[in-house]
């Protein structure tokens, strides 16, 4: 028996964080999957869509509800890089970092968003206009190096047509 499971047990049965209605959308996909372990990345996709992000809120209770360690919930939330455990920017910029990518200069792009943005990989803007993202691949090898920007990918991306593309997103 897990050890998330014995507080299952114990507590009798995970109850929402908050009265938000919102967790309707989450307990009807924990219900759909039968409340078992096998629906943990469905279940952190519904959470992902309804709040924009999973914190450790939402970890503890999804892994509750499922009966999972909190620890296999956090590995799953860290590993997949469309999951993320702070709030989003306004806008998602995310820079292939896959081999094809790297080679065609994903890092000066990379740079050139760190320089302007002031900001790392996985941060926010402070006024919450972008976030800056990283992926292992995009799977879009033919259009090295390729930036997805607010969902839409875009290839052979130069530093200008980066920065050209920030302008619209954070007006001076």
């Amino acid at each position: 028996m897990s050890a998330s499971a014995g507080i299952a047990s114990a507590v009798g049965k995970a109850t929402t964080p908050s009265q938000d209605k919102r967790w309707r959308l989450v307990d009807a996909t924990v219900r759909r999957v039968g409340h078992q372990g096998r629906g943990l990345i469905e279940t952190l996709h519904t959470v992902q869509e309804v709040f924009g992000y999973l914190d450790e809120e939402a970890l503890r209770y999804v892994a509750l509800a499922l009966r999972v360690p909190l620890s296999r919930a956090y590995g799953v939330a860290t590993f997949y890089h469309f999951f993320t455990l702070k709030p989003a920017g306004e806008h998602t910029c995310v820079v292939c970092m896959g081999t094809a990518c790297y080679i065609k200069g994903a890092p000066q792009l990379l740079a050139a968003m760190e320089h302007d943005l002031g900001i790392a990989p996985g941060e926010t803007t402070d006024n919450g206009k972008v976030s800056l993202l990283t992926a292992r691949c995009l799977g879009s090898c033919g259009l090295a190096p390729a930036v997805v920007y607010d969902h839409e990918v875009a290839g052979k991306v130069t530093t200008q047509a980066l920065r050209e593309h920030l302008i619209k997103w954070m007006p001076q």
